[in-house]
């Protein structure tokens, strides 16, 4: 009853803001993230994720902004944007041909949830400079193990495409509710001219709680492009340094080249520890996790395309090789 909930609850948190959306203007966003994109298959091999996002000046869904800014005290969230997200994640082990437990690599697993999101932009001068700083707050809330469906999305995806299916997913991990908070801030500093173009850095700091993942992340983003203050950077599924899923109004055309890293301190992932209530695979895991990436971002008349290719550091003792994925988002201001 109480994973039906969940399952239900991830749905819900999506749906509740459809109704409104249709007579709201904000930013639709289509994410996925793919380790076949880097050619490769293996460890995080799929993430897809919906976002909606609204403008700065709307207050609907307002108890989203209310229900975020009791947990995080440090920005005014209900004077910002809100946003919604339906999301999955698939990972399996480097073998999936085998329907053995490979007990030397990560186990099988599925996360399915909803999202509610708030996020709040500040502008202030120092020493004759703006910056711009940005803190989102993000709640996701779901289920892992077969009521996930990461079987059935993997495999019915491989059939599409003519790949070989995974054969070992009755090892993955147990139904288990799952939720994880997520507070993170960004900072993007004046761009410096250099002729026609322009270059910045956006620095960040957060932190993720709950049963899915716990950590403490830092590191920077470098852009080089135009008319950089379109954005703070491009989205991506976490724990990866992500932007904002929002397009600034009235972008006739903007453009960047970027390479961000950041470090993580990993307390806890599900995905890797095992279940919390019940017994499962796991595998020991590495606590310092660093992910570097490269891509970049175009917008036209308010629609941004961005492509991006992620290097991660082993996450777990005995990993035989450090992985890397592909990533890509399609976002529309309407």
């Amino acid at each position: 009853m109480l994973l039906r909930f969940c399952i239900a609850a991830s749905l819900a948190v999506f749906a509740l803001g459809l109704t409104p959306l249709a007579a709201v203007a904000g930013n639709y966003t289509a994410q996925i993230e793919n380790d076949r994109i880097a050619n490769t298959d293996r460890h995080y091999t799929t993430g897809m994720r919906l976002n909606w996002v609204s403008d700065q000046a709307t207050d609907s869904p307002l108890w989203a902004k209310n229900l975020l800014d009791r947990i995080y005290p440090l920005a005014d969230l209900r004077a910002g944007r809100v946003g919604l997200a339906l999301g999955h994640n698939v990972f399996t082990p480097e073998n999936t041909a085998t329907t053995a437990l490979v007990t030397d690599d990560r186990p099988y697993a599925g996360w399915l949830y909803g999202g509610i999101s708030a996020h709040a932009e500040t502008t202030r001068t120092i020493a004759g400079r703006t910056l711009d700083t940005l803190d989102t707050v993000e709640l996701n809330i779901g289920v892992v193990g077969p009521m996930a469906l990461a079987e059935e999305v993997q495999n019915g995806f491989h059939e599409l495409i003519n790949v070989r299916r995974a054969n070992g997913w009755r090892n993955q991990l147990r139904n288990e509710p799952a939720v994880m908070l997520i507070a993170e801030r960004r900072w993007r500093p004046d761009p410096l001219n250099i002729g026609s173009v322009a270059a910045d850095i956006i620095p960040h700091m957060g932190v993720s709680l709950g049963n899915v993942m716990t950590l403490a992340n830092a590191g920077a983003t470098v852009r080089i492009g135009q008319d950089l203050d379109v954005d703070f950077g491009p989205p991506h599924v976490r724990p990866t340094l992500s932007g904002l899923a929002a397009v600034a109004g009235g972008t006739d055309f903007a453009w960047y080249l970027f390479a961000g890293a950041e470090g993580r301190y990993v307390a806890h992932n599900i995905f890797l520890d095992g279940n919390t209530f019940a017994n499962s695979h796991s595998v020991d895991r590495i606590p310092l996790v660093a992910d570097v990436q490269l891509g970049a971002a175009i917008v036209v008349n308010d629609i941004r395309l961005a492509f991006t290719h992620v290097f991660r550091t082993r996450e777990f003792e005995g990993q035989r090789r450090a992985d890397r994925y592909g990533a890509i988002s399609l976002s529309a201001r309407f």
